[in-house]
């Protein structure tokens, strides 16, 4: 293709086929500005793969230059072999940049053409220019002499300092740049700035005429990875069609006009080796060189794959080292295709390789699907079987289902052994009923395994055993099952004491978590964290996450300021390996929003319920059931929406009655399941609810409560204050010291209706020095008493600082909205919140880092992201930011 010469310049238009396009370019200004900032320096390059929107990138750069800004414009032609045609084109772009006619005559071939002569001119032409230059080459990439690549690397380093250069090519170049990268001029962009968003993905679609719900826009962008040459042919081929829906959900690489596209500007522009590499490795999700090695029958594929790359031909590298890459979804698509028409009777053969080599390696969920691809069913289903306990230990549920999924489609049922896998994917999700009918399965296979699926059987039987137990809330059968835990890990060899010491901590986990269901919180909480700490030494960082998390909830009713450390604690760590949405992570997220209700935090805790939720959206099994809905009931009615309240309330009720015994939590649930009909005007039914307990639960002190906030409604405050007084004496037994500010509170309300202001000023007294170590908030929101506490002279209180927080609670959650901008409030994750609570201390960040045990650069990267958010620039900012949406609020916990 010939140089464009002249003013004004322009690159021309073509569609990826070289004909005028027929799909509209949309604005990407972002990119444009990227590009005309990386302009100012000496050296721009961008590179990425075809179609990528390299030259329609250039082509909207250029069309947006200033004035007084001249440019020389070239693209190299395809695979071109002779150099002295570019240089040409390039001293004929440059000489057309000067007013003078003479000077912009066309440059004529010679038979004794120099490159290093023509590259002097060159840059004599340019030195002579006054005004600021451009030089811009498109497609670098088809240049095939290493000689001209020494040349161009002489010209961009020889550059006069009003004069820049654009290069676009697909690959990266042989330049020896290394004098403008280490000075900082040499900028570059690559595949993933040029890659479309989302929101720009909608914007092409809209420009083609095409209306897609957001669902199928996000699928077209994962589905091309934002690739412009994949949404573009995408936009064409869905123009007209009566339903692009269907269209998006079955688009892939196999489609013709992107098969077509990457048949003829990737697959078969390389040399037959690699196309025989990329083919056979194409069943594979990632591929590294060993395995690539065993698919293709040769040695040395590694070297090809990091070439792919490096050329940017939709090989992507996922780790620093460049060992594991994968291929661009549409291009994988299209291998695959190709492998089925070319060589169809290796397909099976290849799965079933790769399948050997992943079940040797890991990980064996990718060896399982390769055994279902080669059909291969009946390996398929030993395989998932026999290393399903290690898969639940490593939290890997979804993956789990998702194989049975595959066997469903494929006569599922005959494939007993699957029932573990069953039992295990059941429990995640709450079906009690149909994991213990798996289970019986299960254990009626066990005898006739062989060894040594046996002894891993055996382990996973038992350990399911417990878990539905403490799904339960069955003590009595954690006990039974967890019998073994007095002694030493049984055999000697080391996947025997591998075994024990994995069941061993699942014991501990069930056995911890249902003792504090049971009140035993001293016992829950020794033998959680003992389950944690073993965890981390055999390397199983899943449950320990799963131990931590339940360790807040043992820790929350003697202590709820120890509770939210270790709930934080809980929450970093699974944020470390990714798990911040696990269901394993649900006990630490609902009781951390508890913690924080109870202080009066609202807004935090309804942004932690929401987290909670997403990890819980395939559970609702009883236990974590009745606690979350309980701590939803409590946030609604600390924001005075009892009927809301009510409703969660009674939700909490159902589940927790489906439990063997009764949680930790029933009398709270209970209590103001009644409590909150009765201040809605209906203590017919609050005194139903009551009547219906039986002892010991009816003396309980959440139970007197509720039988003092009837008697309040119902006008009989000499009634109430002999319910709460043995409550406040401690005659009979609370769960928490909250239930004794509680009782004072309505105490106060009572002695208030009897005209005693001094003995309500002295309850209320009593109620604030009782709450204020665990800044208890609640108690006082949800009885109402706003007008009690205003009363209170603030001079007279020994506790003024929490009687104005509290204030301040009511007043606030009285509004239907809050004044306050909360943005940057919600955007905060609980453990950010906690790493900002002490950034008003004295502590520096490795202090901070050993109070939250987490490392340095984990305090680091949420000090960051704190800053960011509340737009801070320093601590002393960040704090100030924090101080005015009330986020120090809570203090440190320690």
């Amino acid at each position: 293709m010939s140089p464009t010469v002249g003013k004004p310049a322009q690159l021309p238009g073509r569609d990826l086929n070289g004909s005028p396009s027929r799909l509209r370019l949309i604005d990407r200004d972002d990119l444009v500005v990227a590009l005309d900032q990386a302009s100012a320096e000496p050296v721009t390059i961008i590179t990425a793969p075809a179609g990528s929107g390299k030259s329609s990138l250039l082509r909207a750069w250029v069309d947006r230059r200033d004035e007084g800004h001249r440019l020389a414009l070239v693209q190299v032609q395809r695979d071109q072999p002779d150099a002295q045609i570019f240089w040409l084109a390039l001293l004929t772009a440059v000489r057309g940049l000067s007013d003078n006619p003479v000077s912009a005559e066309q440059a004529t071939a010679s038979p004794d053409f120099s490159g290093a002569l023509t590259v002097d001119r060159i840059l004599e032409e340019l030195a002579g220019q006054t005004d600021r230059v451009s030089l811009v080459i498109d497609d670098v990439h088809e240049l095939a002499s290493p000689q001209t690549y020494a040349d161009l690397t002489r010209l961009l380093n020889g550059l006069p300092p009003h004069v820049h250069a654009v290069l676009a090519t697909r690959r990266d170049l042989p330049l020896r740049l290394h004098r403008l990268r280490l000075a900082g001029q040499l900028a570059e962009l690559r595949a993933a700035d040029l890659r479309f968003s989302e929101a720009e993905t909608r914007a092409l679609l809209t420009a083609a005429g095409i209306d897609l719900s957001d669902a199928a826009v996000s699928r077209l962008h994962e589905r091309t990875e934002g690739w412009a040459a994949g949404l573009r042919l995408a936009a064409l081929s869905m123009a007209g069609r009566p339903d692009p829906e269907r269209f998006v959900a079955d688009f892939s690489g196999s489609s013709r006009t992107v098969a077509e596209y990457l048949v003829a500007e990737m697959l078969e522009r390389q040399p037959e080796e690699v196309q025989n590499l990329l083919l056979r490795t194409s069943i594979l999700q990632r591929v590294n060189g060993e395995l690539a090695d065993l698919l293709t029958g040769r040695p040395g594929t590694e070297r090809i794959l990091l070439a792919l790359e490096d050329a940017s031909a939709f090989v992507v590298s996922l780790d620093p080292e460049r060992t594991w890459f994968r291929y661009h979804h549409l291009l994988a698509d299209l291998l695959r295709l190709e492998l089925r028409r070319i060589q169809p009777e290796e397909v099976p053969i290849l799965h079933r390789r790769a399948a050997a080599w992943l079940t040797e390696h890991g990980p064996i969920a990718e060896a399982v699907r390769h055994l279902q691809s080669a059909g291969d069913w009946s390996d398929a289903a030993a395989l998932l079987a026999d290393h399903s306990f290690g898969m639940m230990l490593d939290g890997q549920e979804e993956t789990m289902q998702a194989l049975l999924d595959g066997f469903a489609q494929h006569g599922g049922t005959s494939f007993p052994e699957l029932s573990l896998v069953r039992t295990t994917v059941d429990l995640v999700h709450g079906r009690l009923d149909e994991a213990a009918a798996h289970l019986a399965v299960t254990d009626a296979l066990s005898s006739s395994a062989p060894e040594p699926s046996q002894r891993r059987l055996r382990t996973a039987i038992a350990s399911l055993n417990l878990s539905l137990a403490r799904r339960r809330g069955d003590l009595a059968d954690v006990m039974k099952h967890a019998e073994f835990l007095d002694s030493p890990p049984g055999g000697d060899s080391d996947e025997e004491i591998a075994l024990g010491s994995d069941l061993r901590v699942v014991a501990l986990m069930n056995l911890g978590t249902v003792e504090a269901w049971a009140l035993k919180h001293s016992d829950g909480a020794r033998h959680l964290q003992e389950g944690a700490d073993l965890a981390r030494k055999i390397g199983r960082p899943y449950l320990e996450v799963a131990c931590l998390a339940q360790l807040g909830f043992a820790s929350k009713l003697p202590d709820f300021t120890l509770s939210r450390r270790r709930c934080e604690r809980a929450i970093a760590l699974a944020e470390e390996h990714g798990w911040d949405t696990a269901s394993i992570l649900a006990p630490a997220l609902v009781t951390l929003a508890c913690s924080m209700v109870w202080s009066g935090e609202f807004d935090s805790a309804e942004h932690t319920l929401k987290r909670a939720d997403v990890a819980l959206q395939a559970d609702r099994g009883p236990g974590i059931g009745t606690l979350l809905h309980l701590v939803k009931g409590m946030l609604h009615a600390g924001r005075g929406r009892k009927p809301e309240a009510a409703q969660e309330f009674a939700e909490a009720h159902a589940l927790q009655s489906r439990l063997s015994n009764p949680h930790a939590l029933t009398g709270y649930v209970i209590g103001w399941l009644a409590a909150t009909r009765a201040r809605l005007g209906s203590p017919v039914e609050a005194r139903a609810i009551l009547d219906a307990l039986g002892a010991p639960l009816s003396d309980s002190g959440e139970i007197r409560n509720a039988r003092a906030v009837l008697q309040l409604t119902e006008g009989d405050p000499a009634a109430a204050l002999a319910a709460v007084s043995t409550v406040i004496d401690g005659t009979v037994p609370s769960l928490h010291v909250a239930t004794v500010v509680e009782a004072q509170v309505l105490a106060a309300l009572a002695y208030r209706e009897v005209d005693e202001p001094r003995r309500a000023q002295q309850a209320v007294e009593q109620a604030l020095a009782l709450a204020e170590p665990q800044r208890l908030v609640l108690p006082f929101v949800m009885a109402g008493s706003g007008h009690l506490l205003e009363g209170v002279p603030r001079s007279r209180s020994a506790h003024a600082a929490l009687l104005t927080d509290v204030l301040d609670v009511i007043h606030g959650s009285a509004r239907p909205t809050s004044a306050l901008p909360l943005t940057a409030a919600e955007a905060l994750s609980p453990t950010e919140l906690r790493v900002l609570r002490y950034l008003p201390t004295n502590l520096s960040r490795p202090e901070i880092a050993g109070e939250l045990s987490v490392s340095v650069n984990t305090v680091n990267t949420h000090v960051r992201k704190i800053y960011a958010k509340l737009q801070a620039t320093d601590r002393s900012s960040a704090v100030r930011r924090a101080r005015e949406l009330q986020l120090l609020a809570g203090g440190v916990s320690r």
